[in-house]
Protein backbone atom coordinates (compact mmCIF):
# COMPACT_ATOMS: atom_id res chain seq x y z
CA UNK A 1 0.00 0.00 0.00
CA UNK A 2 3.06 2.28 0.12
CA UNK A 3 2.58 5.46 -1.88
CA UNK A 4 -1.14 4.94 -2.50
CA UNK A 5 -3.59 7.77 -1.99
CA UNK A 6 -6.57 7.49 0.36
CA UNK A 7 -8.86 7.22 -2.69
CA UNK A 8 -6.82 4.30 -4.06
CA UNK A 9 -6.90 2.54 -0.69
CA UNK A 10 -10.68 3.00 -0.51
CA UNK A 11 -11.02 1.71 -4.07
CA UNK A 12 -8.96 -1.35 -3.22
CA UNK A 13 -10.97 -1.98 -0.03
CA UNK A 14 -14.24 -1.60 -1.92
CA UNK A 15 -12.99 -3.96 -4.63
CA UNK A 16 -12.03 -6.54 -2.02
CA UNK A 17 -15.43 -6.26 -0.30
CA UNK A 18 -17.20 -6.57 -3.66
CA UNK A 19 -15.12 -9.62 -4.43
CA UNK A 20 -16.14 -11.30 -1.20
CA UNK A 21 -19.79 -10.59 -1.96
CA UNK A 22 -19.41 -12.10 -5.43
CA UNK A 23 -17.64 -15.07 -3.93
CA UNK A 24 -20.49 -15.70 -1.47
CA UNK A 25 -22.97 -15.39 -4.31
CA UNK A 26 -20.99 -17.85 -6.38
CA UNK A 27 -20.86 -20.31 -3.50
CA UNK A 28 -24.63 -20.21 -3.31
CA UNK A 29 -25.12 -20.70 -7.05
CA UNK A 30 -26.10 -24.00 -8.52
CA UNK A 31 -23.04 -24.26 -10.78
CA UNK A 32 -20.44 -24.04 -8.04
CA UNK A 33 -22.48 -26.21 -5.67
CA UNK A 34 -22.71 -28.73 -8.45
CA UNK A 35 -18.92 -28.71 -8.81
CA UNK A 36 -18.45 -29.12 -5.07
CA UNK A 37 -21.09 -31.86 -4.93
CA UNK A 38 -19.61 -33.57 -7.95
CA UNK A 39 -16.10 -33.72 -6.57
CA UNK A 40 -17.25 -34.11 -2.97
CA UNK A 41 -13.94 -32.69 -1.88
CA UNK A 42 -13.65 -29.64 0.32
CA UNK A 43 -10.16 -28.93 -1.00
CA UNK A 44 -11.57 -28.24 -4.46
CA UNK A 45 -13.95 -25.65 -3.02
CA UNK A 46 -11.08 -24.04 -1.12
CA UNK A 47 -9.06 -23.90 -4.32
CA UNK A 48 -11.92 -22.15 -6.11
CA UNK A 49 -12.18 -19.62 -3.27
CA UNK A 50 -8.46 -18.93 -3.39
CA UNK A 51 -8.45 -18.53 -7.17
CA UNK A 52 -11.39 -16.12 -7.15
CA UNK A 53 -9.88 -14.04 -4.36
CA UNK A 54 -6.50 -13.88 -6.13
CA UNK A 55 -8.17 -12.88 -9.40
CA UNK A 56 -10.16 -10.11 -7.73
CA UNK A 57 -7.01 -8.82 -6.01
CA UNK A 58 -5.05 -8.74 -9.26
CA UNK A 59 -7.85 -6.91 -11.06
CA UNK A 60 -8.35 -4.30 -8.30
CA UNK A 61 -4.76 -3.46 -7.39
CA UNK A 62 -3.24 -0.26 -8.88
CA UNK A 63 -1.04 -0.74 -11.93
CA UNK A 64 2.56 0.31 -12.25
CA UNK A 65 3.38 3.54 -14.12
CA UNK A 66 6.33 3.83 -16.49
CA UNK A 67 7.95 6.54 -18.57
CA UNK A 68 8.30 5.34 -22.15
CA UNK A 69 10.50 8.32 -23.05
CA UNK A 70 10.65 12.13 -22.92
CA UNK A 71 11.81 14.99 -25.10
CA UNK A 72 13.15 18.45 -24.21
CA UNK A 73 12.66 21.14 -26.83
CA UNK A 74 15.72 23.10 -27.95
CA UNK A 75 14.95 26.28 -29.95
CA UNK A 76 16.81 27.34 -33.04
CA UNK A 77 20.32 28.73 -32.81
CA UNK A 78 19.16 32.25 -33.74
CA UNK A 79 17.08 32.45 -30.53
CA UNK A 80 20.09 32.25 -28.25
CA UNK A 81 20.42 35.17 -25.85
CA UNK A 82 23.89 36.13 -24.70
CA UNK A 83 24.38 38.93 -22.21
CA UNK A 84 25.08 41.24 -25.15
CA UNK A 85 21.74 40.35 -26.81
CA UNK A 86 19.84 40.93 -23.57
CA UNK A 87 21.53 44.27 -22.95
CA UNK A 88 20.85 45.36 -26.53
CA UNK A 89 17.16 44.51 -26.19
CA UNK A 90 16.78 46.33 -22.87
CA UNK A 91 18.43 49.55 -24.02
CA UNK A 92 17.00 49.71 -27.54
CA UNK A 93 13.45 49.15 -26.25
CA UNK A 94 13.68 52.40 -24.24
CA UNK A 95 11.10 51.00 -21.84
CA UNK A 96 13.27 51.04 -18.70
CA UNK A 97 14.86 53.75 -16.61
CA UNK A 98 18.64 53.90 -16.30
CA UNK A 99 18.36 52.72 -12.69
CA UNK A 100 16.33 49.67 -13.75
CA UNK A 101 18.79 48.88 -16.54
CA UNK A 102 21.69 48.85 -14.08
CA UNK A 103 19.69 46.78 -11.59
CA UNK A 104 18.93 44.11 -14.23
CA UNK A 105 22.55 44.18 -15.33
CA UNK A 106 23.68 43.38 -11.79
CA UNK A 107 21.09 40.60 -11.38
CA UNK A 108 21.96 39.01 -14.72
CA UNK A 109 25.70 38.96 -14.06
CA UNK A 110 25.11 37.22 -10.70
CA UNK A 111 22.32 34.93 -11.92
CA UNK A 112 24.41 31.94 -13.00
CA UNK A 113 23.04 32.09 -16.57
CA UNK A 114 25.43 31.58 -19.46
CA UNK A 115 25.39 33.02 -22.98
CA UNK A 116 23.44 30.19 -24.66
CA UNK A 117 19.98 30.41 -23.09
CA UNK A 118 16.98 30.96 -25.37
CA UNK A 119 14.42 33.78 -25.52
CA UNK A 120 11.09 34.22 -27.39
CA UNK A 121 11.10 35.40 -31.03
CA UNK A 122 9.50 38.77 -30.15
CA UNK A 123 12.76 39.83 -28.47
CA UNK A 124 14.30 40.14 -31.92
CA UNK A 125 11.43 42.17 -33.40
CA UNK A 126 11.78 45.91 -33.92
CA UNK A 127 8.64 46.99 -32.05
CA UNK A 128 9.57 45.01 -28.89
CA UNK A 129 5.89 44.32 -28.22
CA UNK A 130 4.74 40.89 -27.08
CA UNK A 131 1.27 40.42 -28.53
CA UNK A 132 -1.04 37.47 -27.96
CA UNK A 133 0.14 36.03 -31.26
CA UNK A 134 3.72 36.16 -29.95
CA UNK A 135 2.79 34.17 -26.83
CA UNK A 136 0.88 31.57 -28.86
CA UNK A 137 3.75 31.24 -31.31
CA UNK A 138 6.17 30.65 -28.43
CA UNK A 139 3.96 28.01 -26.76
CA UNK A 140 3.19 26.15 -29.99
CA UNK A 141 6.82 26.19 -31.08
CA UNK A 142 7.88 24.39 -27.90
CA UNK A 143 4.90 22.02 -27.60
CA UNK A 144 4.75 20.89 -31.22
CA UNK A 145 8.53 20.51 -31.44
CA UNK A 146 8.81 18.40 -28.28
CA UNK A 147 5.81 16.18 -29.14
CA UNK A 148 6.99 15.56 -32.71
CA UNK A 149 10.40 14.45 -31.46
CA UNK A 150 8.88 12.28 -28.72
CA UNK A 151 6.50 10.46 -31.07
CA UNK A 152 9.36 9.81 -33.50
CA UNK A 153 11.48 8.31 -30.71
CA UNK A 154 8.78 6.08 -29.21
CA UNK A 155 6.98 4.99 -32.41
CA UNK A 156 3.70 5.15 -30.48
CA UNK A 157 0.82 6.18 -32.78
CA UNK A 158 -1.15 9.25 -31.73
CA UNK A 159 -4.30 7.12 -31.92
CA UNK A 160 -3.11 5.09 -28.91
CA UNK A 161 -2.82 8.10 -26.56
CA UNK A 162 -5.78 8.01 -24.15
CA UNK A 163 -4.96 10.99 -21.91
CA UNK A 164 -3.39 14.39 -22.60
CA UNK A 165 -2.26 16.68 -19.78
CA UNK A 166 -0.88 20.11 -20.67
CA UNK A 167 0.49 22.54 -18.11
CA UNK A 168 1.71 26.12 -18.32
CA UNK A 169 2.58 28.01 -15.19
CA UNK A 170 1.20 31.43 -16.15
CA UNK A 171 -0.08 31.30 -19.74
CA UNK A 172 -3.70 30.45 -20.61
CA UNK A 173 -5.46 30.87 -23.95
CA UNK A 174 -8.73 29.88 -25.67
CA UNK A 175 -8.99 27.39 -27.34
CA UNK A 176 -6.82 25.72 -24.72
CA UNK A 177 -3.28 24.51 -25.28
CA UNK A 178 -4.49 20.91 -25.14
CA UNK A 179 -7.09 21.64 -27.86
CA UNK A 180 -4.34 23.07 -30.06
CA UNK A 181 -2.36 19.84 -29.65
CA UNK A 182 -5.41 17.69 -30.40
CA UNK A 183 -6.04 19.74 -33.54
CA UNK A 184 -2.43 19.76 -34.71
CA UNK A 185 -1.81 16.01 -34.27
CA UNK A 186 -5.33 14.76 -35.09
CA UNK A 187 -5.87 12.95 -31.80
CA UNK A 188 -8.86 10.62 -31.37
CA UNK A 189 -12.24 11.89 -30.18
CA UNK A 190 -12.17 9.83 -26.98
CA UNK A 191 -8.91 11.37 -25.71
CA UNK A 192 -9.31 12.85 -22.23
CA UNK A 193 -7.64 16.28 -21.94
CA UNK A 194 -6.59 18.33 -18.93
CA UNK A 195 -5.18 21.87 -18.66
CA UNK A 196 -3.27 22.98 -15.57
CA UNK A 197 -2.52 26.69 -15.23
CA UNK A 198 -1.27 29.05 -12.54
CA UNK A 199 0.77 26.43 -10.66
CA UNK A 200 4.17 27.92 -11.43
CA UNK A 201 7.37 25.90 -11.62
CA UNK A 202 5.90 22.88 -9.79
CA UNK A 203 3.27 22.15 -12.44
CA UNK A 204 5.50 19.78 -14.43
CA UNK A 205 6.02 17.45 -11.48
CA UNK A 206 2.36 17.85 -10.45
CA UNK A 207 1.24 16.87 -13.96
CA UNK A 208 3.26 13.66 -13.84
CA UNK A 209 1.70 12.90 -10.46
CA UNK A 210 -1.78 13.42 -11.95
CA UNK A 211 -1.01 11.23 -14.95
CA UNK A 212 0.31 8.51 -12.65
CA UNK A 213 -2.87 8.51 -10.57
CA UNK A 214 -4.98 8.23 -13.71
CA UNK A 215 -2.96 5.39 -15.25
CA UNK A 216 -2.86 3.31 -12.07
CA UNK A 217 -6.60 2.75 -12.34
CA UNK A 218 -7.01 2.38 -16.11
CA UNK A 219 -6.90 -0.65 -18.39
CA UNK A 220 -3.49 -2.11 -19.02
CA UNK A 221 -1.76 -0.60 -22.03
CA UNK A 222 -3.10 2.93 -21.63
CA UNK A 223 -0.92 5.89 -22.60
CA UNK A 224 -0.80 9.42 -21.18
CA UNK A 225 1.02 12.31 -22.86
CA UNK A 226 2.18 15.08 -20.51
CA UNK A 227 3.30 18.37 -22.07
CA UNK A 228 5.09 20.84 -19.79
CA UNK A 229 5.55 24.29 -21.29
CA UNK A 230 5.64 28.00 -20.56
CA UNK A 231 5.15 31.20 -22.54
CA UNK A 232 7.08 34.15 -21.17
CA UNK A 233 6.39 36.58 -24.04
CA UNK A 234 3.42 38.35 -22.48
CA UNK A 235 4.93 38.09 -19.01
CA UNK A 236 7.99 40.16 -19.88
CA UNK A 237 7.86 43.08 -17.45
CA UNK A 238 8.29 46.64 -18.72
CA UNK A 239 8.41 48.71 -15.53
CA UNK A 240 10.63 49.74 -12.65
CA UNK A 241 9.49 47.49 -9.79
CA UNK A 242 12.62 45.64 -8.73
CA UNK A 243 10.93 42.47 -7.48
CA UNK A 244 9.29 42.15 -10.90
CA UNK A 245 12.40 42.96 -12.93
CA UNK A 246 14.13 39.82 -11.62
CA UNK A 247 11.96 37.55 -13.80
CA UNK A 248 13.31 39.26 -16.95
CA UNK A 249 16.80 38.18 -15.94
CA UNK A 250 16.34 34.47 -15.17
CA UNK A 251 13.33 33.01 -17.08
CA UNK A 252 13.99 31.47 -20.49
CA UNK A 253 12.38 29.18 -23.10
CA UNK A 254 11.82 25.48 -22.42
CA UNK A 255 9.27 22.71 -23.03
CA UNK A 256 9.22 19.01 -22.20
CA UNK A 257 6.94 16.23 -23.47
CA UNK A 258 6.68 12.95 -21.53
CA UNK A 259 4.93 9.72 -22.58
CA UNK A 260 3.71 7.48 -19.73
CA UNK A 261 2.08 4.06 -19.75
CA UNK A 262 0.84 1.46 -17.27
CA UNK A 263 2.29 -1.48 -19.21
CA UNK A 264 5.80 -2.62 -18.39
CA UNK A 265 7.97 -3.52 -21.35
CA UNK A 266 11.62 -3.75 -22.31
CA UNK A 267 11.50 -0.32 -23.94
CA UNK A 268 10.33 1.78 -20.95
CA UNK A 269 12.93 4.12 -19.50
CA UNK A 270 11.83 4.82 -15.90
CA UNK A 271 9.32 3.50 -13.39
CA UNK A 272 7.39 5.99 -11.23
CA UNK A 273 7.55 4.50 -7.73
CA UNK A 274 6.44 7.39 -5.51
CA UNK A 275 5.21 11.00 -5.56
CA UNK A 276 4.29 13.65 -3.02
CA UNK A 277 2.72 17.11 -3.25
CA UNK A 278 2.44 19.50 -0.30
CA UNK A 279 0.68 22.87 -0.34
CA UNK A 280 1.65 25.69 2.06
CA UNK A 281 -0.70 28.38 0.74
CA UNK A 282 -2.54 28.70 4.07
CA UNK A 283 0.42 30.81 5.22
CA UNK A 284 -0.01 34.35 3.84
CA UNK A 285 3.74 34.89 3.49
CA UNK A 286 4.12 31.67 1.51
CA UNK A 287 1.08 32.54 -0.61
CA UNK A 288 2.50 35.95 -1.60
CA UNK A 289 6.16 34.93 -1.96
CA UNK A 290 5.78 34.71 -5.75
CA UNK A 291 2.70 36.36 -7.22
CA UNK A 292 1.46 37.97 -10.44
CA UNK A 293 0.04 41.45 -9.87
CA UNK A 294 0.11 45.07 -11.01
CA UNK A 295 2.80 47.49 -9.95
CA UNK A 296 2.06 51.01 -8.69
CA UNK A 297 1.53 52.20 -12.29
CA UNK A 298 -0.82 49.38 -13.29
CA UNK A 299 1.77 47.40 -15.25
CA UNK A 300 1.37 43.64 -14.80
CA UNK A 301 4.40 41.72 -13.63
CA UNK A 302 5.47 38.64 -11.73
CA UNK A 303 6.78 39.61 -8.31
CA UNK A 304 9.46 37.51 -6.59
CA UNK A 305 9.58 38.86 -3.03
CA UNK A 306 12.47 38.81 -0.58
CA UNK A 307 10.59 36.17 1.42
CA UNK A 308 10.87 33.63 -1.43
CA UNK A 309 14.14 32.01 -0.33
CA UNK A 310 13.01 31.72 3.30
CA UNK A 311 9.59 30.40 2.26
CA UNK A 312 11.22 27.83 -0.02
CA UNK A 313 13.41 26.62 2.85
CA UNK A 314 10.50 26.34 5.29
CA UNK A 315 8.29 24.66 2.70
CA UNK A 316 11.04 22.16 1.89
CA UNK A 317 11.52 21.25 5.56
CA UNK A 318 7.78 20.66 5.99
CA UNK A 319 7.71 18.60 2.79
CA UNK A 320 10.63 16.46 3.96
CA UNK A 321 8.93 15.61 7.25
CA UNK A 322 6.39 13.66 5.18
CA UNK A 323 8.71 12.58 2.36
CA UNK A 324 11.75 11.36 4.32
CA UNK A 325 10.10 8.40 6.14
CA UNK A 326 8.85 7.12 2.77
CA UNK A 327 12.22 7.03 1.02
CA UNK A 328 15.10 6.98 3.49
CA UNK A 329 16.79 3.72 4.56
CA UNK A 330 16.21 2.57 8.15
CA UNK A 331 19.75 3.52 9.17
CA UNK A 332 19.08 7.18 8.37
CA UNK A 333 15.69 7.14 10.09
CA UNK A 334 17.19 5.65 13.25
CA UNK A 335 19.96 8.25 13.21
CA UNK A 336 17.34 10.99 12.94
CA UNK A 337 15.31 9.59 15.85
CA UNK A 338 18.46 9.32 17.97
CA UNK A 339 19.48 12.92 17.18
CA UNK A 340 15.97 14.20 18.00
CA UNK A 341 15.94 12.30 21.34
CA UNK A 342 19.41 13.57 22.19
CA UNK A 343 18.42 17.20 21.57
CA UNK A 344 15.45 16.79 23.92
CA UNK A 345 17.73 15.58 26.72
CA UNK A 346 20.20 18.46 26.44
CA UNK A 347 20.54 20.84 29.35
CA UNK A 348 18.37 23.94 29.03
CA UNK A 349 20.23 26.80 27.36
CA UNK A 350 22.24 24.58 25.04
CA UNK A 351 21.06 23.41 21.64
CA UNK A 352 22.20 20.87 19.12
CA UNK A 353 22.18 21.49 15.40
CA UNK A 354 19.19 19.83 13.72
CA UNK A 355 20.07 16.49 12.18
CA UNK A 356 19.82 16.41 8.40
CA UNK A 357 19.46 12.90 6.89
CA UNK A 358 21.71 11.94 4.02
CA UNK A 359 19.36 11.83 1.03
CA UNK A 360 22.14 10.60 -1.22
CA UNK A 361 21.79 7.28 0.65
CA UNK A 362 18.29 6.96 -0.85
CA UNK A 363 18.93 8.39 -4.33
CA UNK A 364 21.75 8.05 -6.83
CA UNK A 365 20.60 11.19 -8.70
CA UNK A 366 18.77 14.32 -7.54
CA UNK A 367 17.18 16.87 -9.90
CA UNK A 368 17.00 20.01 -7.77
CA UNK A 369 14.65 22.85 -8.64
CA UNK A 370 16.59 25.25 -10.90
CA UNK A 371 14.71 28.33 -9.75
CA UNK A 372 17.81 30.49 -9.56
CA UNK A 373 21.28 30.56 -8.06
CA UNK A 374 20.03 31.54 -4.59
CA UNK A 375 17.37 28.81 -4.63
CA UNK A 376 19.89 26.11 -5.54
CA UNK A 377 22.30 27.28 -2.86
CA UNK A 378 19.54 27.35 -0.23
CA UNK A 379 18.37 23.82 -1.05
CA UNK A 380 21.96 22.61 -0.94
CA UNK A 381 22.34 24.22 2.49
CA UNK A 382 19.11 22.72 3.87
CA UNK A 383 19.91 19.23 2.57
CA UNK A 384 23.68 19.52 3.07
CA UNK A 385 24.45 18.62 -0.53
CA UNK A 386 27.90 19.09 -2.03
CA UNK A 387 28.75 20.56 -5.43
CA UNK A 388 28.81 17.16 -7.12
CA UNK A 389 25.13 16.61 -6.27
CA UNK A 390 24.04 20.10 -7.33
CA UNK A 391 26.12 20.06 -10.52
CA UNK A 392 23.24 19.14 -12.91
CA UNK A 393 21.03 21.85 -11.43
CA UNK A 394 23.72 24.52 -11.66
CA UNK A 395 24.72 23.53 -15.17
CA UNK A 396 21.09 23.49 -16.35
CA UNK A 397 20.65 27.02 -15.05
CA UNK A 398 23.83 28.05 -16.87
CA UNK A 399 22.87 26.43 -20.21
CA UNK A 400 19.09 26.90 -20.34
CA UNK A 401 18.17 29.34 -17.56
CA UNK A 402 15.00 28.92 -15.52
CA UNK A 403 12.66 27.14 -17.96
CA UNK A 404 9.95 27.00 -15.28
CA UNK A 405 8.05 23.73 -14.88
CA UNK A 406 10.02 21.77 -17.51
CA UNK A 407 13.42 22.33 -15.90
CA UNK A 408 13.67 18.99 -14.01
CA UNK A 409 13.58 17.12 -17.33
CA UNK A 410 16.45 19.21 -18.72
CA UNK A 411 18.34 18.22 -15.57
CA UNK A 412 17.61 14.54 -16.06
CA UNK A 413 18.76 14.92 -19.67
CA UNK A 414 22.09 16.15 -18.24
CA UNK A 415 22.47 12.91 -16.25
CA UNK A 416 21.71 10.89 -19.38
CA UNK A 417 24.09 12.93 -21.52
CA UNK A 418 26.84 12.19 -18.99
CA UNK A 419 25.78 8.49 -19.03
CA UNK A 420 25.56 8.47 -15.24
CA UNK A 421 22.24 6.66 -14.86
CA UNK A 422 22.52 2.90 -14.34
CA UNK A 423 19.80 0.27 -14.24
CA UNK A 424 18.15 0.23 -10.80
CA UNK A 425 19.26 3.77 -9.86
CA UNK A 426 16.70 5.92 -8.07
CA UNK A 427 16.08 9.50 -9.20
CA UNK A 428 14.47 12.26 -7.13
CA UNK A 429 12.86 15.21 -8.96
CA UNK A 430 12.13 18.16 -6.64
CA UNK A 431 10.22 21.29 -7.71
CA UNK A 432 8.68 24.39 -6.13
CA UNK A 433 5.66 26.33 -7.32
CA UNK A 434 3.65 29.43 -6.61
CA UNK A 435 0.99 29.17 -4.00
CA UNK A 436 3.36 27.89 -2.32
CA UNK A 437 3.86 24.25 -3.33
CA UNK A 438 6.61 21.63 -3.02
CA UNK A 439 6.40 18.52 -5.22
CA UNK A 440 8.51 15.36 -5.49
CA UNK A 441 8.74 12.44 -7.90
CA UNK A 442 10.73 9.25 -7.33
CA UNK A 443 11.77 7.19 -10.36
CA UNK A 444 13.67 3.93 -10.81
CA UNK A 445 15.83 3.52 -13.92
CA UNK A 446 14.98 0.48 -16.04
CA UNK A 447 18.12 0.72 -18.24
CA UNK A 448 21.56 2.29 -18.33
CA UNK A 449 21.40 5.77 -19.85
CA UNK A 450 22.86 6.77 -23.19
CA UNK A 451 23.25 9.97 -25.20
CA UNK A 452 20.93 10.26 -28.20
CA UNK A 453 20.98 13.01 -30.80
CA UNK A 454 17.71 14.55 -29.59
CA UNK A 455 19.10 15.10 -26.10
CA UNK A 456 19.24 18.92 -25.58
CA UNK A 457 22.81 18.57 -24.31
CA UNK A 458 24.08 16.56 -27.28
CA UNK A 459 25.99 19.44 -28.88
CA UNK A 460 27.59 20.86 -25.74
CA UNK A 461 27.88 18.22 -22.99
CA UNK A 462 31.62 17.93 -23.62
CA UNK A 463 32.01 21.48 -22.28
CA UNK A 464 30.24 20.79 -18.98
CA UNK A 465 30.55 21.23 -16.10
CA UNK A 466 31.88 24.77 -16.43
CA UNK A 467 33.95 26.21 -13.61
CA UNK A 468 32.63 29.76 -13.62
CA UNK A 469 29.13 29.84 -12.19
Amino acid sequence: MKGLSQIQVLQFSFGTLLGLCLLLHALSSCDLLHVIEHHRNASIAALWCFALTALLYIRSRPRGVFMVDYSCFKPDFDQKASYEVCEYFVRRSQRFSTVSEEFMRGIYLKSGLGDETYVPPFIFNHDYEAKLSSAIEEAEQGMFGAITDLLAKTNVPVSEIDHLIVTSGVFAVTPSLSSRIVNRFGMKESVRTFNLNGMGCSSGVASIDLAGRILRNRRKGSYALVVVTESISQNWYFGDNRSMLVTNCIFRLGTAAVLLTNRKSESVKLELIDSLRTHHGADDRAYRAAIQEEDEHGTVGFSLTKDLIRVAGEGLRAHLRVFAPRVLPYSQLLAYVYAAAKSKLLVSGSAAKPYVPDFTSAFEHICIHTGGKAVIENIARVLKLNDDVTEPSRMTLHRFGNTSSSLVFYEYAYFEAKKRVKKGDKVWMLAFGTGFKVCSLVWKAMHDSSLDQSNPWSDCIHRYPVKAW
